[in-house]
């Protein structure tokens, strides 16, 4: 890669970031040639593009402006490289965001397919149950669960899929089985991101029913919560397909089967006002077709 195109490169994750450091490292630049190429490529364009500082680096006004322009300019030539080989062979890397269980169970599986597909794409899975950041993280695309709470994100809905309760059997012949949603105010309820509010809402036959539960356990990771169902701690919110296997094995049983708990939204996540990586946009195509033939 020649130095301008390294020098926009790093200067759009720079900026990113806001960490000369730190962007050199995501790109595989010495400390040396980072302050080499930002040096050179504020002379080439004939303004000053960060103001720097002890802690960090932030964008000039001018740096703004060229922000704008670069990361379009390189999304096309990304764009312009795929559509060149003409094969749709997919080369680069390719950064996604996902929770853990949507990680384990949806897309590890399906993985080995979508790469042997593209051998020379470099794939890196950053894996958290909270919201990520796409920007300073520099995710190309991020699967999220429920509400959106960035703005900045550009959302492709994806599926919905049922939101359930379970137990395991243990858990239910000691305590008993729940037969209406009044009854889980006298249960163990794990809260987890599947369910953050201790407060239920139940639909059937047109009617809404609520009740605040007790919750003696809460955790951080959806898939935490479904282990700490099928080890005797509560009845736990998922997704249908996030306990598909502890349900099919018998682990886990569903609570209040004939009551609507809701849905969990799947979005794809892009940053709003940049173009989609096409790796990120084939990623999505993929995994969408994969999930709707299951």
């Amino acid at each position: 890669m020649n130095d301008r195109l390294s020098a926009l490169r790093l200067f759009v994750r720079a900026a990113r970031v806001g960490n000369f450091s730190r962007a050199g490292r995501e790109l595989g630049l010495s400390q040396p040639s980072v302050s080499r190429l930002i040096a050179a490529l504020e002379e080439e364009v004939g303004t000053t593009l960060f103001s720097r500082t002890t802690r960090a680096v932030t964008l000039t006004d001018a740096g703004a402006t060229y922000l704008m322009r670069v990361e379009t300019i390189l999304a096309a030539l990304d764009d312009a490289d795929h559509e060149a080989r003409g094969t749709g062979e997919l080369r680069g890397s390719l950064r996604v965001g996902t929770p853990i269980s949507f990680a384990l169970r949806e897309i590890i599986p399906r993985l080995p397919a979508f790469m042997k597909q593209h051998p020379a794409l470099k794939i890196e899975l950053r894996v958290t149950d909270r919201y990520p950041d796409l920007v300073t993280e520099s995710l190309d695309v991020s699967f999220q669960f429920g509400p959106l709470p960035d703005s900045s994100a550009t959302a492709r809905k994806l599926i919905h899929q049922p939101r359930i309760l379970t137990a395991s059997l243990d858990y239910l012949r000691e305590r008993g089985t729940p037969t209406m949603p009044s009854d889980l105010a006298h249960h163990a309820v794990i809260i987890s991101p599947a369910h953050p509010s201790p407060t239920f809402c139940f639909r059937q036959d047109g009617r809404v029913t609520s009740v605040r539960v007790d919750s003696p356990l809460s955790v951080t990771t959806n898939e935490v919560a479904t282990a700490s169902a099928v080890a005797g701690l509560g009845i736990a919110a998922s997704s249908k397909n996030s306990a598909r296997a502890e349900l099919d094995a018998g682990k886990l049983v569903r609570v209040l089967p004939d009551w609507d708990f809701g849905s969990m939204e799947l979005n794809a996540l892009f940053v709003s006002g940049k173009a989609i990586k096409p790796a990120a946009r084939a990623f999505t195509d993929f995994l969408l077709k994969e999930l709707r033939a299951a």
